[in-house]
């Protein structure tokens, strides 16, 4: 009997054969939600149903075996930036979509991602958006080849070579344009996979659609909710996912406490909803430890931004994925509810918070 735990769909393929996904899955009576979920890995391979599957496979023009990709392991990249290598990392190579409205902050993660990876061994380049956007010019200081054409972009990448880990940066018109499509099956013609992509939508649009960008790897879905009380950076923890939190791709630890800590979440929003309306004497006490938790794991995932420093007067942190994970699981199992929330807020790491 086959293992199912380590199938995940050729997402690339599926971006390069059928760009306007969402209009053609609908056409052929698949919900175009589903098959974002199954790009991302929220609904695992495994338990698709066959017709989806087939229909699938019949959109992209290719075999079951081709659209159905079989033990490979995908690789994250990790940022330090707690909420995101938890819940929706980065898939190398990938491409991961910001679905945000203007004021969401989706600019100020992006700057902040291209800050850091200054300081690895990542190229990063920016297609360069038309028009004047709040936070862009955080972007533009942030990294190092800025192209105005798909075609210059295509130049400077293939100029750069196979043998680099590149980060690239679009919005969304390209997308639509067919742009994005066209240079991601140029450079895979010419054996460079080492393209790792974000798109961003400008306008806000994105927040009504089922598949703004296509097929993603990794989806950043931004919380109105979180922005209203700060609580940044304002990445949904719930609604964000990764094609590497599939089983087979990711450390089990990792995976484990990652689901943990959604169904905490998911409760403690569903906790909070009631005390909004009644007040917080109306939770049952035996679900006020959950509440506490909750609260005290969702201050704990802010953090402060290293180009944020000037405003907001706190220094930048990274936490690496192994803290994050040792730190959530302290949350999870009791370790801190004697801290107040506030302690917990934009600290960084506990452990480094404490020494």
């Amino acid at each position: 009997m086959e293992k199912t735990d380590d199938l995940r769909l050729n997402v690339s393929l599926l971006r390069r054969k059928v760009p306007n996904l969402t209009s053609a899955a609908r056409q052929v009576g698949l919900r175009p939600a589903t098959v974002s979920n199954l790009c991302t890995g929220k609904i695992p391979v495994g338990r698709a149903e066959v017709r989806t599957l087939v229909a699938l496979a019949s959109l992209a023009d290719c075999s079951l075996d081709e659209l159905i990709i079989r033990g490979e392991k995908m690789e994250m990249i990790e940022t330090k930036i707690k909420t995101l290598d938890l819940f929706a990392p980065i898939a190398k190579g990938g491409t991961v979509g910001l679905v945000a409205r203007p004021g969401m902050g989706q600019l100020v993660v992006l700057a902040e991602l291209l800050y850091r990876f200054k300081n690895e061994p990542y190229k990063t380049i920016l297609l360069m958006p038309q028009g004047d956007h709040q936070g862009l010019n955080d972007l533009v200081e942030n990294v190092e080849i800025i192209t105005n054409t798909i075609e210059e972009t295509y130049e400077r990448i293939a100029n750069i070579g196979g043998d680099n880990d590149i980060i690239f940066v679009a919005d969304r018109t390209h997308v639509i344009t067919g742009g994005i499509q066209q240079l991601q099956e140029n450079l895979q013609g010419i054996g460079i996979h080492s393209v790792t992509t974000f798109l961003v939508d400008l306008t806000g649009e994105v927040v009504d659609e089922d598949l703004p960008f296509g097929p993603l790897e990794t989806l950043w879905q931004f919380d109105a909710d979180l922005v209203a009380r700060h609580r940044y950076p304002a990445v949904n923890p719930l609604s964000s996912t990764s094609s590497v939190l599939e089983g087979a791709h990711l450390d089990q630890e990792h995976f484990t406490i990652q689901q943990k800590a959604q169904k905490l979440l998911r409760r403690y929003r569903e906790l909070r909803a009631l005390v909004n309306v009644s007040g917080i004497e109306r939770i049952p006490t035996s679900e006020l430890q959950t509440y506490q938790r909750g609260e005290r794991l969702e201050a704990y995932l802010t953090q402060s931004f290293y180009v944020a420093e000037p405003f907001t007067k706190k220094l930048g942190q990274s936490v690496s994925l192994q803290d994050t994970l040792n730190d959530v699981k302290e949350i999870l199992n009791g370790t801190v509810d004697s801290k107040d929330v506030a302690e917990l807020e934009f600290i960084g790491s506990i452990q480094l918070g404490e020494g």
